[in-house]
């Protein structure tokens, strides 16, 4: 159920993919109330593919000491993916970054490969074009990455709206990433800006897994309004997954709380804009507006993956009041005739993928919905709403008033079962069933 990794772990910017009747979640490894993202290794967790509730991890895979570019500015790696090369080796793509993320987005791409999906990884080297010089050509950022048929193909970038916000040009990051790429000039800097240096991109890698190929492609055009891409434009978190002759390009939007997917019959252009995928605050499911958010909700990062025959998406919750403690996630989804994805709702099944039986015992901190009517998305150590937190290593729910309510969904109570509660304080619980569900927030 969700989260479906145990309560103390936080995997988020999960990347699943099922080798060999596997199923493995590539991530980022964030701190239990943490104070900035990914702080941790990474660590890989697996689960049969025929059991995708029995998760186990081997321990630590890979630490960011042994990335030759570790530093004090950058000591931690983001969002990683992991493709089977045509060697049959494992290669894990990922990006250093620095508290807060920055320093993020000035590249280059790191590369970690290992002999198995799960064991000791061991750096190989720098994404880089072919007379050496590291690549970094586009803003770089969550690297993605598919072995498609033999060719290996590797999708980049972000859309931070930088000349939106003239005070970002004051962050030490952002003004190297200005003054590396595209000269010191303020008119040369807007001309290389409108030519479209940030989004998504894709670049086809040769053989060794390192060295580009094909000049950088942008996948779309960002921030064009009358278009149904307008309200949900690229922002960061690219994922790439094939299905039939469709590819399917999976990011999170910058609405942020959403994943959505472009749909193309070619790997690096054609892509159309067809959906919303899953929201952690389930906004937009059944209409639902942003300040009727069903949770804290925060930056959400993920994608899909078939697991014996169903699919499912992946994505993060947050808890412990700040974006830094984020937990991994799935619905299970369903892809129609036409190649379109349905929203999902967020619930309490996680990749059981249907009612848990009414039995036994669960923890608060499965609550898939938890708000006071009025959530805030995003910030840090806000204290002033309720929220999944910890102490002593015991996890609960804090910060609840007459306003709030926890919601787990769904359960099968056959044949009719007594329902026992422990807690402290006191309130109200609403058990609904039938049509009634839908009507429960």
């Amino acid at each position: 159920m969700n989260p479906i990794l145990p309560i103390d772990e936080y995997i988020p910017d999960g990347e699943p993919h099922v080798f060999d009747g596997r199923v493995y979640l590539y991530g980022s490894h964030d701190k239990e109330c943490g104070d900035t993202f990914c702080m941790l290794p990474y660590v890989i967790w697996s689960a049969p593919a025929d059991d995708p509730e029995n998760w186990t991890n081997k321990g630590v895979n890979y630490r960011a000491e042994q990335d030759p570019l570790f530093s004090a500015e950058r000591p931690y790696m983001y969002a990683p993916d992991c493709v089977r090369g045509n060697d049959g080796r494992y290669y894990l793509y990922y990006c250093l970054a620095g508290r807060g993320g920055r320093g993020g987005y000035l590249g280059p791409v790191s590369v970690a490969v290992c002999d198995t999906p799960d064991g000791k990884f061991e750096f190989y080297g720098h994404v880089k074009h072919k007379d050496g010089g590291l690549f970094n050509d586009v803003v770089l950022f969550d690297p993605a990455v598919i072995n498609d048929g033999g060719r290996i193909r590797l999708y980049v970038g972000t859309y931070y709206p930088f000349d939106k916000y003239p005070w970002l040009s004051q962050v030490l990051a952002i003004r190297r990433v200005k003054m590396n790429m595209y000269g010191r000039g303020k008119r040369e800097v807007k001309r290389r800006w409108d030519e479209g240096v940030t989004g998504a991109f894709h670049v086809e890698l040769e053989e060794d897994m390192l060295t580009v190929k094909s000049t950088p492609s942008r996948l779309f055009t960002t921030r064009v309004k009358g278009t149904p891409m307008s309200e949900h434009d690229f922002f960061e978190g690219s994922s790439i997954r094939k299905i039939g002759g469709t590819y399917y390009f999976i990011y999170s939007s910058q609405k942020n709380h959403e994943l959505c997917y472009a749909a193309s019959a070619y790997p690096d252009r054609g892509f159309v804009f067809r959906g919303t995928i899953i929201s952690n605050g389930d906004v937009g499911y059944m209409g639902r507006k942003e300040k009727d958010r069903l949770n804290r909700t925060g930056n959400n990062h993920g994608s899909i993956e078939e697991i014996n025959g169903k699919y499912y998406v992946f994505y993060h919750r947050q808890t412990n009041g700040t974006d830094f403690s984020r937990q991994a996630c799935a619905e299970e989804i369903h892809i129609a005739a036409d190649g379109s994805i349905a929203q999902a709702e967020m619930t309490t099944q996680g990749l059981h993928g249907a009612p848990l039986a009414a039995s036994g015992s669960f923890s608060a901190v499965t609550c898939c919905n938890l708000t006071n009517g009025g959530m805030p998305h995003g910030g840090r150590n806000k204290r002033n709403f309720p929220m999944i937190t910890c102490r002593g290593g015991e996890r609960f729910i804090c910060g609840i008033d007459g306003r709030t309510r926890a919601v787990w969904k769904y359960f099968d109570f056959t044949p009719a079962k007594t329902l026992t509660l422990t807690l402290r304080g006191s309130g109200e619980v609403e058990v609904l069933a039938g049509e009634d569900v839908c009507g429960a927030i």
